[in-house]
């Protein structure tokens, strides 16, 4: 316990707060619904056992993953954070599907733009005019 304050997790369960609270460097008292969340999903139990069997230097990690998992949980019970990343690839596919149709339409445009210029250019060799202007060049008119 950093100060005179229980840390959340103990605030919540009513109990003391240790010295060596393995819960008190990961669940500030300024943040009781942190670890309101967690303990509901997961129980205070749990999240006890899993942190003591990290390093230390995990730990944050893993109470920032349970966090988020505890929250997409109580969005959605079912699937959890799974949900959230079948809707998310989900939404990937729908995109790249539309970039590709965009993509095939810019491609068609480019085509008929490019078949438009061909067809400008065309000569019409039975039009002398026509002829003699698409090969004449500044030095054929001064000779």
């Amino acid at each position: 316990m950093a100060g005179s304050s229980p840390c959340a997790s103990c605030k919540l369960l009513r109990r003391r707060c240790a010295k060596d609270c393995i819960f008190a460097p990961y669940f500030p008292p300024e943040d009781p619904h942190k670890f309101a969340i967690v303990h509901k999903v997961f129980g205070a139990s749990n999240v006890n056992k899993m942190l003591q069997e990290l390093p230390v230097h995990q730990r944050a990690d893993a109470v920032s993953s349970l966090v988020y998992e505890a929250n997409a949980r109580k969005r959605d019970p079912v699937y959890g954070s799974v949900g959230i990343i079948f809707y998310l690839q989900n939404q990937i596919s729908q995109l790249q599907m539309q970039l590709a149709f965009a993509e095939a339409e810019v491609l068609c445009i480019q085509m008929q733009q490019e078949r438009s210029l061909a067809n400008q250019h065309v000569i019409d060799i039975h039009e002398p005019s026509s002829l003699f202007c698409a090969t004449a060049s500044p030095a054929f008119l001064n000779p």
